[in-house]
């Protein structure tokens, strides 16, 4: 007679949720300069970047760099106060590397810079000569109208919290507190104080903005340019503003009152 083997109880939990991870692309294959740059950021804003979860992006390298090279490459990140946790971009080159390296392969960033990319391939369209600097497009009267598209969220974000507005806008009807962060696909709007992170235009999207009637922000970021505290304008704070990509400048104004 055969014995019953009981099955083993589960030690573990998996579970696949949204984490806020940034993309770190390199220009330049030179761990020491790696290092040092990295080195500058935690140093300016070491709440949000020290021991930063990171994917590291090779796409802009002339050349993948070799297995050692890379290994070097990972050293200085860490070295610097980042945790590189992967490698960007889906290429087979990219994934052979990623088997060397034991990292997994995040292809998160790749139809963001595809997209770029053949943009910057395309020839541009001609256009009269500039004769006056272009004024930021005028901010919104009054409230947005709420639809299917807007994700709203009337609770305060506290500190430890993130909200996430997958493939639409975002409308926080209260604050957004130190520690906490704001995600949207698409343009957040938040009515009440930011103190902590809102990263609008998180696929890509370069012509999501960001409103905010009490500007305290850790770190905003649009379509991945990002600002952090200590690079606001300190007349700014406190105040109502709104951001938007100039190019590749993150502008912030005042909103009229």
């Amino acid at each position: 007679m055969r014995a019953t083997i009981a099955a083993a109880e589960p030690i573990l939990e998996l579970k696949f949720g949204q984490v806020g991870i940034a993309n770190l692309r390199l220009d330049l294959n030179d761990p020491a300069a790696v290092r040092a740059e990295i080195e500058q950021k935690v140093a300016a804003a070491p709440q949000l970047f020290a021991r930063a979860p990171v994917i590291l992006d090779l796409s802009r390298l002339p050349q993948l760099p070799t297995p050692t090279q890379a290994r070097a490459l990972l050293d200085a990140i860490r070295a610097g106060g980042m945790l590189p946790v992967g490698l960007s971009y889906s290429t087979s080159e990219n994934e052979l590397l990623a088997k060397e390296l034991g990292l997994p392969l995040l292809a998160k960033f790749r139809a963001v810079y595809e997209r770029q990319n053949t943009a910057a391939a395309m020839p541009a369209p001609s256009r009269p000569p500039a004769i006056a600097a272009v004024e930021p497009p005028p901010a919104p009267a009054a409230a947005p109208t709420a639809g299917a598209s807007n994700l709203r969220h009337a609770k305060a974000v506290r500190s430890g919290q993130q909200v996430y507005a997958r493939g639409r806008d975002l409308v926080v009807n209260a604050m957004v507190g130190n520690g906490a962060e704001v995600i949207a696909d698409g343009s957040i709007h938040i009515y009440g104080r930011l103190s902590g992170r809102a990263l609008a235009g998180a696929q890509g999207d370069a012509t999501a903005r960001i409103y905010c009637m009490d500007f305290q922000a850790e770190l905003i970021s649009i379509a991945g340019r990002y600002r952090v505290f200590e690079d606001l304008p300190a007349e700014l704070r406190g105040k109502p503003v709104q951001a938007w990509l100039d190019g590749e400048k993150l502008l912030i104004e005042a909103l009229a009152q």
